[in-house]
């Protein structure tokens, strides 16, 4: 698990530019053998977290056609087919001109906007075993899970690093 104050944080009345620089920030600080971060935790006025970003969910906000057309994390789920997503790109124009104003954009787009909010499955509990872990990062076909002790999130568990003490361990095998 990675502590909380070890993660990029920011407010849910931040900007898209105070998030990046954030990410940026708490990359900076974090050991460098291991993963960078893949996402930032949002709070709220209570100091509680409340969602989460990922490059994903930053890439979509400066694309406001995507939320138009109600394209969510589940879109990519629909199975459509490459042929279909490029007619879509070439009749919607995405990415016409938001390279064009990414700077406008980052400073007026607040994070609370974009942010995702993860669901019941997305928790797991500080004292839960490894095994249960791994089960709902593979059901739920999740990159992380947010770390709970009383209700309260104190940390988030990536599947990298779930996956790199998995090679590890595997690799200590004698055969």
């Amino acid at each position: 698990m990675v502590k909380l104050s070890d993660y990029a944080t920011v407010s849910e009345e931040a900007t898209l530019y105070d998030a990046v620089l954030a990410l940026e920030k708490a990359q900076a600080k974090y050991d460098q053998g291991r993963y960078l971060h893949r996402a930032i935790l949002v709070y709220d006025q209570n100091n509680k977290i409340v969602g989460k970003l990922s490059h994903l969910d930053i890439l979509m906000a400066l694309e406001p056609k995507y939320e138009k057309l109600g394209i969510v994390k589940s879109f990519p789920r629909f199975g459509l087919s490459y042929q279909f997503q490029k007619a879509m790109h070439e009749q919607l124009r995405f990415w016409n001109k938001p390279m064009n104003e990414i700077c406008k954009k980052a400073n007026q787009i607040k994070v609370k906007q974009f942010m995702y909010t993860p669901g019941e499955g997305e928790h797991v509990e500080e004292k839960a075993s490894l095994d249960e872990a791994i089960n709902q990062l593979i059901m739920g076909h999740h990159q992380s899970l947010l770390v709970t002790r009383d209700k309260e999130i104190v940390g988030i568990l990536r599947l990298t690093d779930v996956f790199t003490e998995i090679v590890e361990t595997i690799k200590a095998c004698k055969l």
